[in-house]
C-alpha cells in the first residue's frame, strides 16, 4: 500500500514539473525571485489539477512589522 501511494506521490508531482515547464517557469531567462520561485514550486504542487485550470500564484508584497525606535 506504501508504495502505491508513493508511486501515485511521483506521479502528481512528475505531472506539476510538466505543467510548470509548459508555463515556462524553467529556464535561463527567468529572474529568481519570491514570487517567480513561489509560483513555480505551487504548479508542481497542483500537478493534474494544473489542467483542469488551477493556475496558482503566490503573492509575495508581505507587510513585515518594523523594530521599535
Amino acid at each position: 500500500m506504501k508504495s502505491l501511494l508513493g508511486i501515485i506521490v511521483v506521479v502528481w508531482l512528475l505531472i506539476g514539473v510538466a505543467a510548470a515547464w509548459q508555463r515556462g517557469y524553467f529556464g535561463d531567462a527567468r529572474d529568481v525571485s519570491c514570487k517567480s520561485t513561489g509560483d513555480t514550486a505551487l504548479t508542481i504542487l497542483a500537478g493534474p489539477l494544473n489542467y483542469l485550470g488551477a493556475n496558482p500564484k503566490v503573492d509575495c508584497h508581505v507587510k513585515v512589522p518594523q523594530p521599535s525606535k
